[in-house]
């Protein structure tokens, strides 16, 4: 019977996943966000295993005028069923884990997989229903309009871009499923003379499993020279040393092609700065990779010839600071202050 038993780092592999589950629970699945020249922040639209949140209430206003149906979470049976999968789904992850059976953890991929496509399905329908399903009596009305999101990716709305993606939760879902996929080829290919390979490459994919999992985290944009635009001055951003990007809570990043501009976006929108997760800027030696601004060393020097005039620099360490400092005149300033 050793033949059936799953390796061992697998098996605390797909523990981990099923731990992973439970924490779906508690995280977002899936979001729809909103971009409109109204609403230069965007809106939000987070949708949990068991509630919705985000923006919802301000989205519901506005789907009024143009007949859409409002947002509720009484009105979706889903949300009452769905954490009893996840649940189901995270116990039975542990138990195929423990007791080790391939065959078991054959079933556990074929159950997982339905149940994604059939999440999809319904979640396809959901929107069909709510972007076709109009009020004749609304009082924005487009003949032949329909306002079904996209069930992934982009879609222009009206004045309204609409971006569908996985949440947190479904990361992790995509991840347990890619993971349980990887766990059982491997075990299918498994065999006496390749045990210690296998086991090695076990390892690997379950530290690779934990570094995903904690890996969620917003990072800024990469900036395409000669292409990218200053959300603020809307000049194509042309240096590669002096560009920033402003993250907020919500995700949405700014670029901007010079500190000026970065402050002159934070005087002009007095709710930005509460709204701002972190400020980057680019680092003026080297490949010009982003580091946090708090952490930065500034420079300031009329010498320095920033696109928009700002003439700040941003430095990762102080050597390289100093050194341009004694180049161009200049004089070190602290970025907290600046922010303020």
């Amino acid at each position: 019977m050793q033949h059936n038993k799953i390796n061992i780092w697998i098996r605390i592999g797909i523990a981990v996943c099923g731990v992973a589950l439970f924490a779906v629970l508690f995280v977002p699945i899936w979001r729809i966000d909103l971009d409109a020249p109204q609403y230069p922040e965007g809106l939000r639209l987070l949708i949990y295993a068991n509630k919705l949140g985000g923006d919802f209430d301000i989205i519901n206003g506005l789907n009024h005028y143009i007949g859409m149906k409002t947002l509720h979470a009484n009105d979706f049976i889903e949300f009452t069923v769905l954490p009893y999968i996840i649940g189901f789904f995270a116990l039975l992850f542990i138990i195929v884990a423990a007791v080790g059976n391939k065959k078991f953890m054959y079933v556990l991929l074929g159950l997982f997989a339905a149940f994604g496509i059939l999440a999809m399905v319904d979640f396809w329908r959901w929107e069909y229903n709510y972007g076709h399903n109009l009020d004749p009596k609304a009082a924005i009305i487009v003949p032949g309009m329909a306002y079904q999101p996209p069930l992934i990716g982009y879609k222009q709305l009206l004045n309204f871009g609409a971006y569908s993606i996985p949440d947190i939760g479904g990361w992790i879902f995509i991840a347990v499923g890619i993971l349980l996929l990887i766990y059982v080829i491997i075990e299918i290919r498994l065999n006496s003379k390749n045990k210690k390979s296998v086991s090695m490459l076990s390892l690997i994919i379950l530290i690779g499993s934990g570094l995903f999992f904690t890996s969620c985290s917003i990072q800024p944009k990469p900036v395409k020279i000669g292409i990218s635009q200053c959300d603020y001055c809307k000049m194509t951003i042309s240096d590669a040393r002096f560009p920033a990007e402003i993250i907020t809570k919500k995700g949405k990043v700014f670029m901007f092609d010079d500190v000026h501009c970065v402050l002159g976006f934070v005087k002009e929108d007095k709710n930005i700065k509460q709204e701002t997760k972190e400020v980057y800027l680019a680092d003026y030696n080297g490949n010009h990779s982003f580091i946090k601004a708090p952490e930065a060393h500034l420079v300031k020097s009329e010498e320095l010839r920033s696109p928009m005039g700002g003439n700040i620099a941003a430095f990762s360490n102080v050597d390289d600071m100093n050194t341009t400092m004694e180049k161009f005149k200049g004089e070190s300033i602290n970025w907290n202050e600046l922010f303020q």
